[in-house]
């Protein structure tokens, strides 16, 4: 392909990327076409000639439009997962052109010591111990792989097992103890690290999904080492975080290694007035923490931080003679993550930290949580509606007909969140939350302001409103 033909091609994907995007605040918030339909458009025979650039371009475009979410959109409030800022896209773009593996040092100079620098400032933002090492992974999910990797490594050193060189077979057992309530990433890191997810203990949690100190307490006294502890920051549902001061010290009374799944709510450090519910969480032994949800950068990007660096390192570090030495002072991006190849995530991340800032950062967590807050009022006062969380951080539960039988309220719940979403002005999600069906609200998109939430409660209150007069009717 000569300058002319690549220039056409990418010019031609700038167009689409920058249609796409300002057509997002007016469009609906959802797909416009289902899974079956998308998949119906794709489902060709396997290309038996090739197809021109810019030709593959566009039809790529045109089948898979309908399809697409409108995840960066300013009136999604579907998952915890943020809307991919228009800065770290441009990173992103940067980061597919320059084509880096950010194997190591050598192969990828730039990409590792941009890594180093934005390793620095999370650690900073985040005000973490600033000793502790950070892998660039796909996200939480990995991230709670890689941290729990290492947590197994080191508690089993201490008791004199080589789980590196030995494996689990013959291994002393790990003790694991986890709230019941904590995120799924977490039971799925376990199940891929060979500890299981059925042989842990689990504790019992309050009304908002936090630990009981107590009932941790109580469990602690029948374990012995090898012991890990997980614990979150932000809990899916209702954003709650467990009571870290208390949790860590009871467990590292027992020599555990403490882990925080931060995925979203480690974020709340980084602003002044929620971080002391994150209090204390600069005790633990390691923290997972996403990319792509409050700091905005594109998707395939997570945080693995472990104050442990050589345990981290053991953990993961692959060795073989065709990849470079590396000096007294440098920093390989391999030792921290289970890839060789991928991509260089730190370029998105540094953009991100560079464009928005400390100052920036916690205005945008502030702003978020405070435009939360106004949606519960709202939602609140709307007679049979029932918001069953404390709104402590981004997170809203809703329950309608909460009044009513348990059964006439989920059969509600699931009808609101149908229409809500059919109608498309936003998008909300559901789940289930003590045993009862509720409509999942998560405010953590950049471009959301005031009038896209009201509009967003406008449209659910008109949804419940038309429910019960179906109903009635």
């Amino acid at each position: 392909m000569g300058e002319d033909g690549l220039a056409a091609l990418l010019q031609s994907v700038v167009a689409r990327s920058i249609g796409f995007r300002t057509s997002l605040p007016e469009r609906p918030q959802r797909p416009r076409a289902s899974y079956e339909d998308v998949r119906a458009a794709f489902d060709r025979p396997t290309p038996e000639h090739g197809t021109a650039p810019i030709a593959v371009i566009e039809e790529l475009a045109t089948m898979a439009e309908p399809g697409l979410h409108a995840i960066v959109g300013p009136r999604f409030f579907g998952w915890v997962i943020g809307a991919s800022h228009p800065v770290g896209l441009a990173a992103d773009w940067l980061t597919s052109a320059w084509g880096q593996n950010c194997g190591n040092h050598e192969a990828a100079p730039a990409a590792a010591a941009v890594e180093e620098v934005a390793a620095r400032w999370l650690l900073d933002i985040l005000a973490l111990p600033k000793e502790s090492s950070v892998g660039f992974v796909t996200g939480a999910t990995v991230a709670n792989f890689v941290c729990l990797a290492a947590a197994r490594s080191e508690v089993l050193r201490r008791v004199g097992w080589d789980v590196e060189a030995k494996g689990l077979s013959g291994a002393p057992p790990i003790h694991v103890l986890i709230g019941d309530d904590a995120h799924t990433t977490v039971f799925s890191a376990l199940q891929m690290l060979g500890i299981g997810y059925e042989r842990i203990i689990r504790i019992a949690t309050d009304a908002q999904g936090r630990m009981q100190p107590k009932a941790f307490a109580s469990a602690m006294t029948d374990v012995i080492e090898p012991i890990i502890v997980v614990t979150q920051a932000g809990q899916i549902n209702t954003g709650a975080f467990d009571p870290f001061p208390e949790i860590i010290r009871i467990a590292h009374a027992h020599k555990a290694w403490v882990h925080i799944d931060g995925a979203f709510g480690l974020w709340a450090r980084a602003a002044a007035e929620f971080a002391e519910q994150a209090a204390g969480a600069e005790w633990a032994d390691s923290w997972a923490v996403d990319g792509h949800k409050w700091l905005q950068v594109p998707y395939d990007c997570g945080y693995a931080i472990v104050r442990n660096s050589a345990a981290h390192r053991r953990a993961m570090t692959a060795a073989a003679s065709y990849l470079p030495a590396v000096q007294q002072g440098e920093r390989d991006p391999t030792h921290y993550v289970p890839e060789l190849s991928r991509r260089a995530r730190g370029f998105a991340t540094w953009a991100m930290i560079k464009h928005l800032g400390r100052d920036g950062i916690s205005r945008m967590i502030a702003r978020h949580c405070a435009l939360a807050w106004r949606m519960a009022r709202r939602l609140s006062d709307e007679p049979g509606i029932a918001v069953l969380n404390e709104v402590v951080l981004n997170q809203i539960v809703v329950r309608f007909a909460a009044d009513q039988a348990p059964s006439l309220g989920n059969d509600m719940t699931r009808e609101v969140i149908r229409r809500v979403q059919a109608d498309g002005i936003c998008f909300v999600g559901g789940a289930t939350w003590r045993n009862r069906w509720v409509m999942r609200i998560s405010v953590i998109s950049w471009p959301t302001t005031e009038t896209d939430a009201d509009r967003a409660v406008d449209a659910i209150i008109e949804a419940w409103r038309s429910c019960q007069s179906h109903a009635t009717s």
